[in-house]
């Protein structure tokens, strides 16, 4: 008969704490700050507990330490953590259990910002927007700017609700409303109110929550729901994937969730960009050999809500060496080029996919070779649009374009 296994002694405490300190906590989470060896914590929180907690107080350090390193060379004593609120809401309780396993730590939560907001303003959380724009580009907002959507935003400092007032009105939101919820659950709460257009808070405090009631303009910058972006919403130079084939593109891509793409020859972005509105987990490379295209790119995917699309300017196949294994792969551009195709199969995770587009005759009988020799789908994708003909219109077709799909196996 195997043993019993002993429970894992919980060392570590990871206490979420209010504006409102000590008044906030409850019984269990002041005994564990007060018996604590070792507090870690900001400066504002660890001055929160100062009449409470015996132990050492430890700061943070600058620049912050993800890897916890201070924290895990104390596993085995009582040390606890301070966070703010919710611990495991884009809070340090996520960062440390990449690295404590849940048998070891005890976590006591205090209601997240964001529960405090919705609160506030009488709003259904389930049906709210919420983003983190805390350490992040304000243009992350953008995929969420609809007309009757509201949303709650973390923001950094006091000077973000105005920077993100002004890439509203911008964009043609002028008339939403935004209410500045200031140190919230705390003596100094404060709630504030202004239209984007005519956004004139000062002195905000640097600890704050941001409530956006989206109305837009007729000119409104949208970003639909759907694959397939309008043209217009990219900036190009006629290298761009055009809105109907993109479509058909993104669905043989098949987007699934935290996967990783690659773009090769990516020209405006348009593709690796909708890869990543399709989820805020997905994740695209972007290789260009046009540097003013790849500048292009930068802008396209700041402009689309995805900064954190990745541009690598060179020329495929070298520009592909030491990158990410992907989950799938798209060939636009320069896909003809030696060993480009060869290339992009042998970097391809098994079970991954690849779609390339061929709109000229060299890159048609290097997919029709593929697909005689490895398989997969091919489709020939032809439109016309409708053009004036002197005083009448008749459809002027578009270049036909053959598309390659395939699974690695």
């Amino acid at each position: 008969m195997s043993k019993n296994k002993q429970p894992t002694r919980k060392w570590l405490t990871i206490v979420g704490i209010g504006e409102d300190g000590v008044a906030g906590l409850g019984d269990e989470a002041k005994q564990r700050i007060a018996d604590a060896e070792v507090v870690f914590g900001g400066k504002r929180h660890l001055a929160l507990v100062a009449s409470l907690a015996k132990g050492e107080a430890r700061p943070w350090p600058t620049p912050f330490d993800a890897e916890m390193r201070d924290v895990l060379a104390l596993a085995g004593k009582n040390v606890c953590v301070l966070a703010s609120g919710d611990p495991f809401f884009h809070g340090v309780g996520v960062t440390l259990a990449r690295k404590v396993t849940p048998d070891e730590m005890l976590v006591l939560p205090a209601p997240s910002s964001l529960s405090l907001a919705a609160s506030r303003l009488g709003w259904a959380l389930q049906d709210v927007e919420t983003k983190s724009l805390h350490g992040h580009p304000i243009d992350l907002i953008r995929p969420l700017l609809h007309p009757g959507a509201r949303i709650l935003a973390l923001t950094s400092d006091g000077d973000a609700p105005a920077a993100i007032a002004g890439l509203l009105d911008e964009n043609g939101f002028g008339p939403s409303r935004l209410t500045v919820l200031e140190a919230l659950g705390g003596p100094e709460e404060k709630h504030r109110t202004a239209r984007a257009d005519a956004f004139d808070l000062k002195k905000i405090n640097s600890v704050n929550v941001l409530a956006l009631e989206v109305e837009s303009t007729t000119d409104a910058r949208i970003l639909p729901l759907t694959v397939g972006l309008a043209d217009h919403l990219f900036e190009h130079d006629g290298q761009i994937t055009k809105r109907e084939i993109r479509a058909i593109t993104l669905s043989a891509l098949a987007p699934r969730r935290g996967e990783l793409l690659w773009d090769i020859g990516a020209g405006s972005g348009s593709i690796g960009i909708e890869w990543m509105l399709a989820h805020p987990s997905m994740r695209a490379i972007a290789i260009e050999a046009d540097e003013e295209r790849a500048a292009r790119i930068r802008r396209n995917a700041a402009h689309c809500g995805v900064p954190g699309l990745v541009v690598i300017e060179g020329t495929a196949p070298k520009a592909l060496a030491k990158l990410e294994t992907p989950e799938a792969i798209f060939i636009g551009g320069g896909g003809s080029d030696a060993g480009v195709l060869e290339k992009a199969i042998k970097a391809l995770r098994p079970g991954g996919r690849l779609v390339a587009n061929a709109v000229t005759l060299e890159m048609e009988a290097l997919l029709l070779d593929q697909h005689t020799r490895r398989g997969g789908d091919l489709t020939r994708i032809a439109l016309s649009r409708a053009a004036p003909v002197g005083s009448m219109q008749a459809w002027r077709p578009a270049m036909p374009v053959m598309q390659w799909s395939w699974v690695k196996p």
